[in-house]
């Protein structure tokens, strides 16, 4: 079959926690990523939405979480985004090992076609893995003892958990347009055209459905190169028999959502127009910053929600 669609690959991951400031000191002060964006969640403007990313919050680099305080514990499982990857640079695995340990963050070592990679958890149990890759330009970002040189590129890639891996390989690679690269033991690959954010690892027996909440991600984003794609993208979605939403504003990129057979929720997001786009970017994310329709409201949000700081830890040496 000939693919007329290819997504360049991930466009951002969103997932649940409970606790922003924990949060912030996991993602930007252990991890050592730049939080690009500190904005609400537009459907539920009591919650925060923060993004962190690499310096600028490319495409391929973007976690967001909901931090919702007195949310329940998920549970990962099928139907949700697994295990997110995130890439490194070459000859710096021995570095983030280092640096777990030095937090307490327990970690344990695995492979997966040829690859090693470091598997640990958030404080919120998020399940994360770091690989060392070629591929990939360097980070621009050095913060909180993690130096440019050593920094998290951006995505890997992910672990889908699907309860239907059949169809949602053949979603993969005929709707999303992943090319299928290998298969070992439990795991196939597929791999999108981008260089980072571009390799999916798919249980292939069924994983058992997981329960949303903290801990848990609640989408992957794919991209769209542009609005005019984005929305031949919702037609190509419609017609290969899914059911997308409208055509969304999320202010940073448009957005579309639809549900994989599998269970795991799909978004594809525009890789335009940037977090730049109502902050300069050497001030990414150090103001909360509200859409128009919500700034006359602002006073009252504000109140609404606890501050945050991005800090530099103790632990660091």
């Amino acid at each position: 079959m000939t693919v007329q669609y290819q997504t360049a690959g991930i466009h951002h991951i969103t997932a649940f926690v409970r606790d922003a400031q924990a949060n912030v000191d996991f993602y930007a002060g252990v991890l050592g990523l730049r939080l690009v964006k500190k904005t609400i969640n537009f459907d539920a403007p009591e919650v925060y939405h923060l993004y962190f990313g690499d310096q600028q919050g490319s495409p391929g680099t973007i976690i967001t979480f909901f931090p919702w305080p007195n949310s329940r514990k998920g549970r990962v499982g099928g139907g949700q985004v697994g295990v997110t990857t995130y890439v490194v640079p070459a000859g710096s695995f021995s570095f983030w090992a280092d640096r777990l340990q030095q937090f307490g963050i327990a970690y344990e070592q695995t492979t997966r076609f040829g690859e090693t990679f470091l598997q640990f958890e958030d404080r919120d149990g998020l399940k994360l893995e770091i690989v060392e890759r070629e591929a990939g330009a360097p980070s621009q970002w050095a913060f909180g003892g993690v130096p440019a040189d050593k920094a998290i590129k951006g995505f890997g890639g992910a672990i889908l958990y699907s309860t239907a891996p059949e169809r949602t390989a053949d979603l993969l690679e005929h709707v999303m347009g992943l090319r299928k690269v290998g298969q070992e033991g439990l795991y196939a690959r597929y791999q999108s055209t981008a260089d980072i954010g571009n390799i999916i690892d798919l249980p292939v027996n069924p994983v058992a459905a997981g329960v949303g909440g903290a801990g848990t991600v609640h989408h992957i984003a794919w991209r769209a190169v542009d609005d005019a794609e984005h929305a031949r993208w919702r037609t190509h979605v419609e017609q290969s028999g899914f059911h997308p939403t409208p055509i969304v504003d999320r202010q940073y990129f448009n957005a579309l959502y639809f549900r994989e057979a599998g269970g795991i929720l799909f978004e594809i997001a525009t890789d335009p127009p940037g977090f730049a786009r109502d902050e300069e970017p050497d001030a990414l994310g150090e103001k909360l910053m509200l859409p128009e329709w919500f700034e006359p409201k602002r006073e009252i949000i504000e109140s609404n929600l606890t501050p945050i700081t991005v800090r530099e830890l103790e632990g660091n040496q």
